[in-house]
């Protein structure tokens, strides 16, 4: 059986999202083997949640397998309670393994065991995992660490899908003026920073403004874009 989250947010340039699949597998044991698969986003806690529901009584051991999960944010934080909580309640061994790439760097940040986060390691070598009693203490923690890291992936997914249209901002400006790009660059710095409007909103208004039906930059764009050329070179 296979359960499945609703699609997560964009990613990089908009590209097509995979939704959280969890696929269940039981061995004669007793053993259920839940195989994730997509993106761990808000909302994907709740279909592992789903899954755990569904294994039939007697089931005495759950090993999750996360290699196949491409991406993590917060949401990992809930998955993982989840997977505790389930532990704890019936009570029966449950692993959380296989994580890699990105979702791994996300544990190492959070202060987790890469290889299995719900079981470091006995010897001391590896994060030891809290007591009941000040989980919710070191959870907070971890989120804030999470978070963090989210503020900066969303940070770096707007720079590359900003990074096309300056870069033809920057060509049409190094055609039309004879600058050089790091001229170009300067220009469109200088020209958000006296309009006090974003750059890449200010590249885009450069770039629309040279088609033959496009619309002109704003009037707060042309004259801190005529100051942003005269200082750079000299026109």
């Amino acid at each position: 059986m296979t359960s499945a989250a609703p699609q997560s947010l964009a990613r990089w340039l908009n590209a097509p999202v995979d939704t959280l699949t969890v696929d269940v597998r039981m061995d004669a044991g007793g053993r259920a083997v839940l195989i994730a698969c997509g993106e761990l986003v808000h909302g994907c806690a709740q279909t592992l949640a789903e899954a755990l529901a569904e294994l039939p009584p007697g089931t005495r051991r759950v090993d999750v397998d996360l290699s196949g999960v491409t991406f993590m944010d917060t949401a990992g934080l809930g998955f993982l309670d989840i997977l505790d909580d389930h532990g704890r309640r019936h009570p029966v061994q449950v692993t959380a393994t296989g994580w890699a790439g990105q979702p791994r760097r996300v544990l190492e940040l959070a202060g987790l065991d890469t290889t299995d986060p719900l079981h470091p390691p006995a010897d001391g070598t590896g994060p030891v995992r809290p007591e009941p009693r000040v989980a919710s203490a070191v959870a907070l923690e971890r989120a804030e660490r999470l978070l963090q890291l989210q503020t900066e992936i969303e940070q770096l997914r707007q720079a590359i899908a900003s990074r096309p249209v300056i870069d033809q901002a920057r060509g049409i400006l190094m055609a039309t003026h004879a600058c050089t790009p790091e001229q170009a660059w300067d220009i469109l710095r200088e020209t958000s920073q006296r309009s006090n409007i974003k750059l890449r909103t200010v590249a885009a208004a450069v770039t629309k403004g040279v088609r033959s039906d496009g619309p002109p930059p704003p009037e707060e764009v042309r004259t801190a874009l005529r100051t942003a050329i005269a200082h750079s070179v000299g026109v």
